[in-house]
């Protein structure tokens, strides 16, 4: 083992969570400082990738997160006219017995959560982190004043809005997308695949999700993550025009979702999400390192976000303990996630104008060349991997290797 660090973590996500059972379990001295009056998941549902699935695997999480998920084989889009399949990805397409797990983010969240208690890990609330010093070691100071440290690492695991980064250089908040979604955890209904994403478009102005997500924790019951895209600016608008207004075109658009309309008696039962894009040219230096949303944010198309998180921590850890020393190791974690933060990044924003914008002809494309793809190899492998996060291997340089997924049955 490399030598032990004296570590602050900023932020109580999966990023700042997993990056601390990480460093802990490496024998470094690590605290979390959480901004909110308690640890808490915001969000609905989301999607671990094989990616994510393996970094799990990794911190002998996998069990438990299987056991509260919705193993997912397949993400399947119909235009909502024609009934025509315009995207069908499989993640076998590659390699046999892949799969996706949706999760609520609730779930995700638990299970890091009781492993950060179960080591122990120190984890200190209502701390607004306002500024960072740094000088031989880093100090982080409170909006009250209220001085942090001094540590030998910072891990700012912030989020998107991160006022952190701005110390490497960047103090770019993300360039906001046009399009966002209304997001709902609601009761799971039959007439659905169940191990599938679901998604029906009505050009790239209107798509409407499906995604079983199973329970945020045990005993409870199995829940559906349902979302609706619009424009954030819209939405005022819209609740103006009513509930009922809107339930009657989601309908419109499909039928089947009154199952999950039918549960929605107020808007308050709906977040509005608002998307952004972001990524960090230099995610480390000068005892920082940047990890999850704070360092890459984009539109969830892709469904990499918290994927990349749990990247971020494993190859932070690696690079920890193999280097000579803090800035070889910071240094060492910036290469090794740059090419595949990069292409996922790059792929991400390339490719949500096709699935949200008001453009008429990328929807147009999208119908006939995506689905196309879907049908001629190599083009099914490719949608796999892209889906799966694996276009460029996430693994080798971070110290892992891919899940065995045929011993998963």
């Amino acid at each position: 083992m490399g030598k032990s660090y004296e570590i602050a973590i900023a932020g109580a996500g999966p990023a700042g969570l997993a990056a601390a059972l990480y460093l802990k379990r490496a024998g470094h001295k690590v605290t979390i400082f959480e901004r909110f009056d308690a640890p808490k998941p915001v969000g609905s549902g989301l999607i671990l990738q094989p990616t994510g699935l393996t970094v799990l695997a990794d911190l002998s999480l996998l069990d438990e997160t299987l056991s509260l998920g919705s193993r997912i084989e397949r993400l399947h889009g119909t235009d909502s006219g024609s009934g025509r399949t315009v995207l069908e990805v499989r993640y076998d397409a590659r390699r046999g017995r892949r799969f996706g797990l949706a999760v609520h983010r609730a779930a995700l969240f638990g299970v890091l959560y009781r492993a950060a208690l179960r080591e122990a890990i120190a984890i200190e609330t209502n701390v607004e982190i306002e500024t960072l010093k740094v000088g031989e070691r880093a100090t982080l100071v409170c909006g009250n004043g209220r001085r942090l440290g001094p540590f030998d690492l910072i891990v700012d695991a912030s989020g998107a809005r991160s006022t952190l980064r701005r110390y490497l250089g960047d103090a770019a908040m993300p360039r906001p997308l046009a399009y966002g979604a209304f997001w709902a955890s609601l009761g799971w209904r039959g007439g659905f695949d169940k191990r599938a994403l679901l998604q029906r478009y009505d050009k790239a102005s209107v798509m409407v999700g499906v995604l079983p997500i199973g329970r945020p924790e045990l005993g409870a019951q199995e829940m559906a993550a349902f979302f609706w895209s619009l424009k954030p600016a819209d939405a005022e608008q819209i609740k103006a025009k009513g509930l009922d207004a809107w339930k009657a075109r989601v309908v419109s658009v499909w039928p089947e979702c009154e199952a999950f309309t039918s549960q929605i008696d107020s808007f308050e039962q709906l977040s509005l999400a608002r998307y952004g894009h972001h990524t960090m040219t230099l995610p480390a230096s000068r005892r920082l390192a940047v990890i999850g949303d704070a360092a890459h944010s984009t539109s969830p198309q892709l469904g990499q976000g918290a994927n990349m998180a749990l990247l971020d921590a494993a190859a932070l850890s690696h690079a920890l303990a193999h280097a000579k020393g803090l800035d070889d190791a910071l240094d060492t974690y910036a290469k090794a996630r740059r090419w595949h933060v990069r292409v996922f990044q790059a792929l991400s924003l390339s490719l949500t104008p096709f699935y949200q914008s008001d453009s008429a002809a990328l929807p147009f494309v999208r119908d006939r060349v995506v689905a196309a793809l879907a049908r001629v190899p190599p083009g099914p492998q490719l949608l796999a991997a892209m889906v799966a996060g694996t276009v460029i291997d996430p693994f080798r340089r971070i110290g892992l290797a891919e899940l065995q997924w045929p011993a998963l049955g």
